[in-house]
């Protein structure tokens, strides 16, 4: 009998494998080979075999996960385990440890056939099976023990083609793959069993023996061919007083005998079993090198949409319809989603889970771009087209991972002046109805949020004025079955007075006085009704005219729903729980006594939260060439900072990864919208960015260098149609002082010039030359509008140069500076303004705020977006003003104080033909006319 040891096969076959993954690892340095070994209970001999693969993965280099589920798993449990794993892409290899060991119904047959075939290293799934069946060796995974069996073979040196095998067993783990090898290596294979006839005959025939029939002993010695080989693959158990345990493990050939008589046998143990180990773990190699064939690490694998440019450029929502948007579920696993982390509403939007950002929370971040502008005309400048354009160059052209991250519009303005804010022309998100139109609902969770807390605002002053202590604590704590308990939210209010009791009955009067009244003087709240909808007769109105509130009433107000510090709230929170504290501490007013009342001393955190537990999901679509967007959280880019979402943001440089770009577009000017994402949404964040880019447009340069009033509706004069270049130049100071601005944060900035049909290259050449000359890393000319992607590649290439170069991004003040020097911070640096001056009832607010702990919070200024200064009139860089600040508000929750500078305009009512006028449903194609 001659054999070289199968365990020393076994052991060339893992320093191969070592050597291939160091080869995988030095040309893609963050990739490792990703097993997953999946168990349902705990039975000692799984735990035995796992602990052998997990000691060899980690030997070769492979990054082996050992998922335990316990022995209560339903089969839905385990189904949903094996699909997460089937969509991880860290994962190549996965296998399901036989057998299940659960006390609920598991049909095994459906749990190994719900493991993806590219996956299977363990071939056990019908499909893989199937092609072995067949003969696609090369195209399938074979199962580990007969993979093992022929190496072993092949290493005897005996030629298989010829010869005749025989295999005991009809497993589908060894005996009939065993078959299909074999015969598709050219033997000619008898498969027999426990009730094959004769079997002792057949046995003898055998030039080559395989036995995995799991009956100690089964095959006798003397039934061996002389001269063949014998691959033991039984693993059995027979008593033996010799030994501790009282047995020993024998295979199924009664091997003192088989050996004086085979040419090649394998032992038990040491024989089947090392190699099966060492076929797991080649396997899972090669599916790895299959991997890579196919993807790059940290690449996605994505199908773009190829754009049909038309001149002249169509209509938007012509150019939106003409593009079929991938289904939204198809682009989620395109960029690295999970099924579970996603939520399908409909084929063209979903909301992404925060699991996402939890099972990403190790992986590298990608490049922070911002998109900001030049003081806009009343026009805008098109930062959103500019975002959308960016993008899909980076993305469809350059083929970076890139995302945009966006506002989602409110439909007031929509309906009201605006039209839509999806970008424009070729550059745009898609579909532009449902971007426009309610969306998932979030800002309709936000106004029945808003709005909660503005009625237990006046229910709770009705209710103290209208009560006794007694009966009002009889009814805020009432016995339920005969026992009366605090809620979790009444224990914190107990608590933040000072009370720390927890049993109700112990209360003394003092104590019960203190904890139902809130004591609200109606003339310090700040906390407004909302309505998205530009309503002007809601502007200010009379509430509690109805008999029912005796008497009560008082003057109120709606805003928009956009303005409501919630929706601030949900940009600026990363995640549930601090949501909810962001929500609690809201401050509605003040009590009598100066003591700021929250949201959370009303008692409505709880259920604000709920109401916001699927407005925190950011929302999926996409753009006209088929990159990702999210599109999430709208705030007001005046009395709030304008920005979407910190957790829109948060996921997308996960999902992008280290090389990839995340582009999200701050509102307004760079003055606004800029200084507020870094000095606010920045310092909450965390993140860093890299990159700014300024939009300019040479209309609105003019308009800074003296140009003539732009108007929304009116031909434009002359002076923007026609060739000016020393208007042009004389309103490039706005241009530099922006730039300085970013400057002023440490971030190089990127001039993107977005082209108008109406301008010049003479004009664009002086604006590329002046951005450069003002500090800018470059400055580009940018066609995206009416080229897509196309146009913005320039941009795309100055943006990843610019990425590329040191980050020294700091913060404009410290939070911890007295309010009053923070805001002359931003006046001076960033307006240019003199200095700043506090009207009385500012200087008051100040004085409040500092003592009710808030004078600690960042800034967020509320002023025009037209001008650097207060004054919208004052164009291009104005020079020796002073700003006033009329008033200071505290969004508390949202985490800023927000002064009002100068003389704010309030959102605009209906004009006398509003957007609605032209917009309806076909009755026949069901679309949306008329909006845009």
């Amino acid at each position: 009998m001659r054999w070289c040891k199968p365990w020393l096969l076994a052991r060339e076959v893992r320093d191969r494998l070592k050597n291939q993954v160091a080869v995988m690892k030095k040309k893609f340095p963050d990739f490792k080979p990703g097993l997953a070994i999946l168990q349902v209970g705990n039975r000692d001999d799984s735990n035995l075999y796992i602990s052998m693969k997990l000691k060899a993965a980690a030997e070769i280099g492979i990054d082996a996960n050992h998922i335990k589920l316990p022995n209560t798993a339903t089969e839905a449990e385990v189904l949903k385990c094996i699909t997460a794993l089937n969509e991880n892409p860290a994962v190549h290899g996965f296998i399901v440890q036989l057998p299940l060991d659960s006390n609920k119904p598991i049909n095994t047959e459906k749990i190994t056939n719900a493991v993806a075939p590219e996956k299977d290293v363990d071939g056990l799934s019908s499909i893989n099976a199937g092609k072995l069946s067949r003969g696609d060796l090369g195209d399938c995974f074979i199962p580990c023990t007969p993979k093992g069996c022929m190496e072993l073979i092949r290493q005897t040196g005996v030629q298989i083609a010829g010869k005749r095998a025989v295999v005991i067993g009809r497993s589908k783990i060894v005996g009939a793959p065993m078959h299909d090898l074999l015969l598709w290596n050219h033997a000619t294979v008898t498969t027999c069993h426990s009730k094959t006839s004769a079997l002792a005959e057949e046995v003898s025939k055998a030039d080559i023996l395989v036995v995995a029939a799991g009956k100690a002993e089964m095959v006798k010695g003397e039934w061996i061919k002389p001269g063949a080989v014998v691959i033991d693959c039984g693993i059995n158990h027979i008593p033996d007083s010799t030994k501790a345990s009282g047995k020993r493990v024998v295979g199924d050939v009664a091997y003192s005998k088989a050996k004086e008589r085979a040419g090649y046998i394998t032992p038990v143990p040491g024989g089947v079993g090392p190699m099966t180990v060492a076929m797991l773990m080649q396997s899972t190699v090669e599916s790895a090198q299959r991997f890579l064939e196919k993807f790059q690490p940290g690449k996605w694998s994505i199908q773009y949409n190829q754009l049909t440019l038309k001149t002249p450029v169509p209509s938007d929502i012509e150019i939106s319809r003409s593009c079929m948007p991938k289904p939204i579920g198809q682009l989620a696993k395109e960029i690295g989603l999970i099924s579970e982390e996603v939520e399908l509403y409909g084929q063209t939007k979903a909301k992404v889970l925060l699991s996402a950002l939890r099972r990403l929370k190790d992986k590298p971040d990608g490049k922070y771009v911002v998109v900001t502008g030049i003081t806009p005309t009343p026009l805008g400048e098109g930062k959103s087209t500019t975002t959308m354009g960016l993008v899909q160059a980076l993305g469809a052209h350059l083929h970076q991972n890139v995302f945009a991250c966006v506002r989602q519009p409110s439909q007031g303005p929509t309906f009201g002046i605006k039209g839509g804010a999806a970008g424009g022309g070729y550059s745009q998100v898609i579909p532009m109805e449902e971007f426009n139109l309610h969306l998932t609902g979030d800002i309709h969770a936000i106004t029945a949020a808003n709005n909660l807390v503005a009625a237990a605002i006046d229910a709770r002053m009705f209710h103290e004025w209208t009560q006794t202590d007694q009966a009002l604590y009889t009814r805020l704590v009432p016995p339920i079955n005969g026992i009366r308990q605090f809620s979790d939210i009444q224990i914190r209010r107990l608590q933040k007075l000072g009370i720390r009791k927890t049993e109700p009955t112990t209360l003394t009067e003092e104590e019960v006085h203190k904890f139902v009244r809130l004591d609200i003087d109606p003339t310090t709240i700040t906390w407004q009704r909302v309505l998205d909808t530009n309503d002007r007769f809601l502007r200010t109105i009379t509430i509690g005219q109805s008999p029912t509130e005796k008497g009560f009433s008082r003057t109120a107000q709606f805003d928009i729903t956009v303005a409501s510090e919630i929706m601030a709230v949900l940009a600026l929170t990363d995640g549930l729980e601090d949501m909810r504290r962001r929500l609690g501490r809201m401050v509605v007013a003040s009590s009598r006594t100066g003591e700021p009342v929250t949201t959370d001393d009303l008692g409505v955190t709880g259920a604000l939260t709920v109401l916001m537990k699927d407005a925190i999901k950011p929302n999926l679509m996409q753009t006209l060439e088929g990159t990702p967007v999210f599109v999430h959280a709208g705030p007001f880019a005046n009395i709030a900072h304008g920005n979407s979402s910190v957790l829109a943001d948060k996921i997308a440089l996960k999902l992008v990864g280290q090389e990839g770009f995340v582009v999200t577009e701050a509102g307004f000017g760079a003055d606004i919208g800029m200084e507020k994402f870094f000095n606010i949404k920045c310092r909450y964040s965390g993140l860093q960015p890299h990159v700014v880019v300024l939009v300019a447009t040479v209309r609105a340069l003019k308009m800074h260098g003296g140009g003539p009033t732009v108007t929304a509706g009116v031909p434009l004069p002359k002076e923007y149609t026609e060739e000016n270049l020393q208007l042009l130049a004389n309103g490039c100071s706005n241009l530099s002082k922006q730039i300085q601005n970013a400057h002023i944060f440490g971030i190089p900035v990127v001039v993107a010039v977005n082209v108008f049909k109406t301008d010049t290259e003479a004009e664009l050449d002086l604006v590329t030359q002046m951005a450069k000359e003002a500090g800018a890393f470059d400055a580009v000319k940018c066609t995206h509008w009416a080229d897509g992607g196309k146009g913005a590649l320039a941009l795309a290439r100055a943006v990843q140069r610019a990425s590329q170069t040191p980050n020294h991004f700091k913060l404009l003040y410290n939070v911890e500076l007295p309010v009053m020097d923070k805001i002359r911070i931003i006046a001076q640096q960033i307006y240019g303004a003199d200095d700043i001056e506090l009207s009385p009832e500012a200087e008051q607010k100040i004085i409040l705020y500092t003592k009710q702990g808030f004078g600690n919070l960042p800034i967020c200024m509320a002023k025009t977006h037209l001008s650097l200064s207060h004054d919208p009139e004052r164009k291009g860089v104005p020079k020796g003003f002073v700003l006033p600040i009329r008033d200071i508000r505290a969004s508390v929750g949202a985490g800023f104080l927000y002064p009002l500078v100068g003389t704010m305009s309030t959102m605009p009512g209906l004009p006398t033909r509003p957007c609605f006028y032209d917009i309806d449903l076909d009755p026949v194609t069901e679309e949306v006319n008329g909006l845009f």
